[in-house]
């Protein structure tokens, strides 16, 4: 033993601490995969940094210098920053109707807003923190769903961070959140955790309206999955606790159970349209002629609209092929929700909640690797149009 201390081996006692500090340092430290996927995420964050302080400067009509950190304040953010302030009782002063906006997201950034960085910043900060846990799910669901094709979790993030509405994943929206739930929940259902799954859809129940659209997709998911485990059945009612939650608040306040619904409506053309009538529409918002000369952007984002949607169909018809059931309840109902209001409306900005969508791109990507050539050469200036037109105020989904 001395002669082992001698020769300046270390002594039983200390090998056997560097041994269990060592396994907790690791806990800390992300897997090769995270620190992947880390990286996808910090480039795609500088990038669209770099754009909002660009795009303002670049785009500015005025001779005034401009604000270019108002340049995140855009849109929703507005909406979403005012619930953090005011509650959904007070009111704003754009009198928008904003029981349409779900608690979730709102409560966050009205959190970190006390550290002082302001409602802006704290939106941007939540986002941030949650695009990445979002991508690192992403990453580990796409390698649970395919393993044979070693590497293609970090090519799922890398194609997710790189969308050309990834901007909606840096600013102050309900994107990343909502992701950043729901990817877990999937995973954790996928692997038959069937109580771990609810809890992750309960609180992606509290972001967006897209909640209930899960909860539908995790009940398929449970009656087809083969680790169907019925003693866990109870479980699947929690996510229906916050929504009937602030279904409950809203009725205390605005004095209707469906107040979210009705603001949508007031705020937002999302009355129910049959779907033929709603593409109709759809089509003629995509017209010239349709909206004033100085609003191309409208037009312009409609017809992104009708990509979106083209896309979303072929990635309905990959997942009923694949039998991919709870997936197929997740897209249809989404695209069931977008396809009966009065046009197709935002459906650019939620094909970032679909992860079979950019987990089957990954898969194209490794199978073909001229699609992934392909893919970047048009979704990386693409982002940038599209980030570059929300920096500027124009409207971008």
């Amino acid at each position: 033993m001395f002669e082992r201390a001698a020769a300046g081996e270390p002594r039983p006692g200390r090998a056997r601490r560097a041994r269990v500090d060592g396994v907790w340092w690791q806990r800390w430290m992300p897997s090769a995969l995270g620190r992947e996927v880390l990286g996808w995420w910090l480039v795609s964050r500088i990038g669209l940094f770099v754009l909002s302080v660009s795009a303002p400067l670049l785009f500015n009509r005025g001779s005034d210098y401009p604000n270019v950190w108002r340049a995140w304040l855009q849109w929703d953010v507005w909406h979403l920053n005012a619930v953090a302030q005011y509650g959904y009782n007070h009111g704003e002063p754009s009198g928008a109707p904003l029981a349409a906006f779900f608690p979730g997201f709102p409560l966050l950034v009205h959190i970190v807003a006390y550290s002082g960085i302001g409602y802006v910043a704290s939106g941007i900060v939540v986002s941030a923190v949650a695009s990445a846990v979002a991508g690192v799910y992403l990453a580990r669901l796409a390698e649970y769903e395919f393993p044979e094709l070693k590497g293609i979790g970090p090519n799922a993030a890398m194609v997710w961070y790189g969308a050309p509405v990834g901007v909606f994943l840096a600013a102050g929206y309900t994107e990343s959140l909502f992701c950043a739930f729901a990817f877990p929940a999937w995973l954790a259902a996928r692997q038959g955790r069937w109580a771990r799954a609810a809890i992750f859809v309960a609180l992606a129940s509290t972001v967006r309206v897209s909640g209930l659209f899960l909860i539908f997709a995790l009940g398929v998911e449970f009656l087809t999955s083969k680790k169907r485990d019925w003693l866990s059945l109870p479980w699947l009612a929690l996510p229906l606790v916050p929504v009937l939650g602030f279904m409950a608040y809203l009725k205390q306040i605005h004095g209707s159970w469906f107040a979210w619904h009705e603001a949508q409506e007031k705020g937002w053309p999302r009355k129910f349209t049959w779907p033929w009538t709603s593409l109709q529409h759809t089509v003629e918002a995509a017209t010239k002629g349709r909206f004033p000369a100085d609003r191309t952007d409208w037009t312009w984002m409609f017809r992104a609209e009708l990509v979106a949607l083209l896309v979303c169909l072929l990635l309905l018809v990959w997942l009923l092929w694949r039998r991919s059931w709870g997936e197929s309840a997740w897209v249809a109902a989404t695209l069931g929700a977008f396809c009966t209001s009065y046009w197709v409306f935002s459906l650019t900005r939620a094909t970032l909640l679909m992860w079979p969508l950019w987990i089957g791109l990954a898969v194209l990507i490794r199978r073909k690797p001229w699609l992934g050539r392909l893919y970047l050469g048009l979704a990386i200036p693409l982002a940038a149009v599209w980030a570059a037109a929300f920096f500027t105020g124009r409207w971008s989904g």
